[in-house]
């Protein structure tokens, strides 16, 4: 492993393993292969533009010619695929894109992947890919996949086609499932970048339903340490869950996020919860955590150290907010909103 193609290097979990990886290991060439759509942002990676290790080719995963062209020329051995749409709400308002680029586009890479005879394939998934959990058990990577979001469908699809292409032709893939992963370089989209910015500026925060919501917030850090191992000790074929292991309320999120801003807890909105909107996420990472692997960081210091990368990198975000995101924004809070008169008390 030495020349590694990082697909969607340019987004949120992407441009974080991307400034891992040169920061770890010094003989490593990292390539960046991205199309640089709305979550794509080359500020992501503007710490690292003049590291000689580095380079950047702006290409869709979709073209099978442009992805060729990238291997050969930059003698690619190991792919580490993060490109994908990965928005819930954005998958239930468009789903074409995210069946396109998670589905096709994972395709083309395991193809190319076969014609070359590269090293390794490694794919981004998510614990979404389970569906809802209920509560007393967490998943194991044996378990059905039971997509509930068409976001969460199209990743199973692609971890499917992952150990297809393992099971018929032999290639040497791994899959890591990670839970929430939050921290710097997050497109505030995400409930937690969203909340924090919209907190910054005394806005609402607009919470789905009741908020008790489960999930495991994760520091993006430490599952770019996971992918890591993964990389150098994992089974070949095998999946890899990447979690806390420890749940939290969405509500208690928001709450530990207001504390860490100083701001009031009145900017609590409750919305019109999100269509077929799963209550819980539960995973169990003892796999991942056989080959070394331990999170670094809770979930409540995870949610503190990237409610405060937002607050003191106001640079990044702003002229994020004030352009594409006004209309997705009011198209997917709107009239929620709206219909929304009471403060939480």
């Amino acid at each position: 492993m030495k020349n590694i193609m990082v697909t969607g290097g340019a987004g949120f979990i992407g441009s974080n393993f991307v400034h891992y990886m040169l920061g770890k290991y010094d003989n490593y060439n990292i390539i960046v292969y991205d199309k640089l759509t709305y979550a794509g942002n080359l500020d992501n990676l503007r710490d690292v533009v003049d590291d000689p290790r580095y380079h950047f080719v702006k290409g869709d995963i979709c073209d099978a010619t442009t992805v060729e062209e990238t291997i050969r020329k930059y003698q690619i051995d190991t792919i580490v695929n993060f490109a994908a749409e990965t928005h819930v709400d954005r998958s239930i308002m468009n789903p074409d894109a995210f069946i396109q680029t998670s589905v096709y586009g994972t395709y083309v890479l395991l193809e190319a992947t076969r014609k070359f005879g590269l090293e390794r394939f490694h794919q981004i998934s998510t614990d979404e890919v389970y569906g809802h959990i209920p509560h007393g058990r967490s998943s194991v990577e044996t378990d059905k996949l039971e997509p509930r979001s068409p976001y969460a469908a199209s990743k199973a699809s692609a971890d499917l086609l992952v150990n297809a292409y393992f099971v018929t032709y032999g290639l040497p893939v791994t899959i890591t499932r990670g839970s929430n992963n939050i921290g710097p370089y997050q497109y505030p989209e995400k409930v937690v970048p969203l909340f924090a910015t919209n907190a910054i500026d005394y806005e609402p925060l607009p919470v789905y339903g009741d908020g008790r919501q489960m999930r495991e917030y994760q520091y993006v850090q430490d599952h770019c340490e996971a992918i890591d191992i993964v990389l150098h000790k994992g089974q070949l074929g095998e999946a890899y869950n990447v979690g806390t292991g420890e749940e939290m309320e969405n509500l208690k999120m928001v709450e530990i996020l207001l504390e860490t801003l100083d701001r009031p807890r009145s900017l609590i909105r409750h919305v019109k919860d999100r269509p077929g909107h799963d209550r819980r996420y539960s995973m169990n990472s003892d796999k991942v955590k056989a080959l070394g692997w331990q999170p670094r960081h809770t979930p409540e210091e995870a949610i503190r150290k990237t409610a405060e990368w937002y607050r003191d990198n106001e640079w990044w975000w702003r002229k994020i907010k004030s352009g594409e995101f006004k209309k997705y924004y009011e198209a997917q809070y709107g009239e929620r909103l709206r219909e929304t008169t009471n403060p939480a008390k």
